[in-house]
Order: C-alpha cells, then structure tokens, then sequence
C-alpha cells in the first residue's frame, strides 16, 4: 500500500498541498452513465458482477475528478451472504427476510467465508485498481454490528428502531451472540478488501447515532473498537468510522481507534474539531442538499465548509451522508473543483 496518496496523506496529518474530496456513495444514480449500467440488472445481482462493480466504480473518478475510489457494493451484501433474504424493491428501501425469535435462529447464520460467498468482492477491487490512476487510493467498506443488526430486525429501513431496540432489551443475551456474529464476519469482509488491495478502510455504523450514550458504548463502540483493533493488528491502514448523529459521541468515537471520523452535517465542523483535538483527522460534512443550490451557491458553502475545519493538514472534504440521486451533475463538479482549487 502507498503511503504517498493525497488521501492518506491528509489523514495522517502529513503536509499536502491541498485538500482531498471524495463523496459518499459517489457511485450512483445522479450519475447518467451509472444508471445506463444499472438498467441491466437487479440491485444485488448487479452487486456480485466485477465488471458491473468496476464499471460503475470508476465512473466518478474519471467524471467527477474525485481524489479516491470506492468500490461499488452495498453494506447488507455480507448479510446475505450470512444467510439473510436481502432484496430491494423499486422505489423502496431494502427488505430482509429472516426471522429471529430465538437462539437457535442466530445460530442458524453462518459466518461466511468472504474469498468463497464474496469472492466477487476481492476479483472487483482486483480489477478496480488496475482501472484506477496511479495517484488514487482504493477504498474498502462496510457497514459495522449495529447499523447490519437493525436491518436484520428490523426487516429494512426503520425509523424509529423499535424493533431492534426492544429485541435487545428483552432478549439481550440472543442479541449479543448475532451481534458477535456480525462482527466476525465483518473482520473477514474487511480484511479480505484489504488483502484483494484496497488502500483505505471506511466503516458505516450510520444509524448508532440513535443509540443513547450509554447504549452506544455497550452495543456499537464496544463492537467497533473490535473490529478496528483486529485490522490493526494485522495492517497499517488508514480507518474512517462513520455516524449519522454522531455530535454527543465523538470524543467516544476516538477511543475506537479509527484514524479519521467523518462527520454529519447536523455537527458543526468546528466543534467536531475542537471535541478530538488531534487525536484523529476529520473528514466531512457538507449538508448534501445544499447541491441542490446553484453553483455560487455550492461555491460558497464548499469555502464555509472548509474554513470551519482551518488550514493545517488532517482533513478530507466529503458530505455529511450519501449524495442523493437528483442532484445535478455539473453541482458535483463545481464542489469538487472548489475543494481542489481553495
């Protein structure tokens, strides 16, 4: 892995020449070019065909100019191949099928072998990086214990979280051995990106910002500082952890060894900064829709994005969640083009 990329170079606080950008879910339906790809498949088929991943992968980097690629996939992929039903319907959200009344159910889930069930994974990122300038890193992902638990109990997306949430009130100890399962099984997924070539690791617990303090230092951190510790024991690369509604946990967040955190755009730059001092790089966190302003409007909100972070070095402009799929193409452009000429 080099160690010499405008990206990595920003999250170990090393002197760079200018910021790096790169957008959450940048492979994507704002994109023409992806969804003329994305017409020939269903969602998940399309997420286990290498040449459909690589494809769509590389499309923001030679369209938009991000500073870093992403594989194309999805955070559920390791859920299914776990043992869950996982579709998506037009139009909506995921549905997952799999029903866990007992211990036995969560027993019934296997961990998968991620170079047999997600050998589609490795051979993408293999591809992907031959595709890629030399000068851009290639980043791994996956969604953490609690954000993939919650769509497993909940059977999709959820607003509340109620289902999750009283399962593991009431059936902690079942709650605790599918959250360990999870885990496992996401350690394998990541280093097997990792070991197919990935240069930077991005991990999405999007939804533990709903967690109470208290419930969040039992049921995701703990579990996420798990998985980070086991990857840093075996590789030296770079981690960003990612939270939705994350402004009264971030000093929390830092003890999880991630090296950066990327921030929402409910948090205010500033305060983020001054919460983790130097411990970890940020990274964030413009409000996606203010894309949908004009483009001396995008123009301005990218500088005042900025400015609220400062001028030293350990800090990646990205959004404060994923980019959404109506926002119009020549805003992306000019977001990455502000980043790249402040």
């Amino acid at each position: 892995m080099s160690k010499n990329y405008l990206l990595i170079k920003a999250i170990r606080k090393e002197k760079i020449d200018r910021i790096p950008v790169w957008i959450m879910r940048q492979a994507g339906r704002y994109l023409k070019e992806y969804n003329q790809v994305r017409q020939n498949y269903d969602f998940m088929e399309m997420c286990k065909t290498p040449e459909a991943i690589v494809e769509v992968s590389v499309q923001p980097v030679n369209i938009i100019g991000v500073d870093a690629g992403i594989i194309f996939s999805d955070i559920l992929v390791p859920v299914e191949a776990m043992g869950v039903k996982v579709t998506f319907e037009k139009n909506h959200g995921p549905k997952l099928d799999y029903k866990i009344k007992d211990l036995k159910d969560v027993e019934n889930l296997k961990i998968p072998n991620p170079t047999i069930d997600m050998k589609f994974i490795g051979d993408s990122i293999k591809m992907f990086k031959q595709k890629l300038p030399k000068d851009k890193p290639l980043i791994g992902f996956s969604g953490a214990p609690w954000t993939l638990s919650s769509y497993i109990l909940e059977g999709g997306s959820s607003k509340n979280f109620t289902k999750i949430k009283s399962f593991m009130f009431n059936k902690e100890k079942i709650f605790l051995l599918l959250m360990e399962k999870i885990t496992e099984t996401i350690i394998k997924h990541l280093i097997y990106q990792i070991e197919s070539g990935a240069d930077i690791i991005q991990i999405f617990d999007t939804w533990a910002g709903v967690l109470a303090p208290n419930d969040y230092e039992k049921y995701a951190f703990y579990y996420q500082k798990k998985i980070i510790s086991s990857i840093k024991s075996k590789y030296d690369i770079p981690i960003i952890l990612y939270i939705n509604g994350s402004g009264n946990i971030l000093e929390k967040m830092v003890e999880t060894g991630a090296d950066a955190l990327s921030i929402d755009w409910m948090t205010d730059l500033a305060y983020a900064k001054s919460k983790v001092g130097d411990k970890v790089s940020l990274q964030g966190n413009m409000d996606p829709c203010y894309l949908y302003g004009n483009r001396e409007f995008v123009k301005n909100k990218v500088i005042e994005t900025i400015n609220k972070f400062g001028k030293e070095t350990g800090y990646i402009f990205n959004l404060g969640h994923g980019i959404l799929p109506d926002i119009p193409v020549e805003n992306v452009k000019t977001m990455v083009e502000t980043v790249k000429k402040y």
